[in-house]
């Protein structure tokens, strides 16, 4: 069987694309250990609020080398708590993906939804009001009766 020399030349770019396109370093691969510890941290690059786990960006200046930290060291037999400590240690709190719900962060968890309750108890009070009629009897003094001629010269005119 002879093989045209076009179909080398398409075999071998064929070949050099796919090469190019495997990742050159295994640690580009996320595994599930590496996802689940990196899910519960914040990607702080600035560009994306992604966690360290679900951060899709190309070359990111930040996922990429937490998730090599990572790894490490969870090959040094860390557990996810200690990984997860250790970024916060070096971060603070801001490399949490969710805040703790203590101390002042706390407030991130109790404001919204007190906030949208106070939200409907102003709406609701507001509807109340609007609909309540208005008294002419509560006109000071001889008032009510020139509001009340008024009215009815205004509405002789729709008749």
């Amino acid at each position: 069987m002879r093989v045209n020399p076009s179909q080398w030349k398409t075999s071998l770019a064929i070949l050099f694309v796919a090469s190019v396109c495997i990742a050159q370093s295994p640690t580009q691969f996320l595994t599930a250990d590496v996802r689940r510890a990196g899910d519960r941290l914040a990607c702080l690059c600035g560009a994306c609020k992604n966690t360290v786990g679900t951060c899709q960006m190309l070359g990111c200046h930040y996922a990429a080398p937490a998730r090599e930290k990572i790894a490490e060291m969870q090959k040094a037999g860390m557990n996810d708590d200690q990984v997860a400590a250790f970024f916060v240690k070096r971060e603070g709190l801001k490399a949490w993906a969710v805040p703790p719900a203590e101390g002042f962060n706390a407030m991130s968890w109790v404001m919204p939804p007190v906030a949208i309750l106070l939200g409907l108890f102003g709406i609701a009070w507001w509807i109340k009001r609007s609909r309540r009629p208005v008294l002419i009897e509560a006109l000071p003094d001889g008032s009510a009766d020139r509001v009340r001629a008024e009215l009815d010269k205004e509405m002789a005119k729709f008749d």
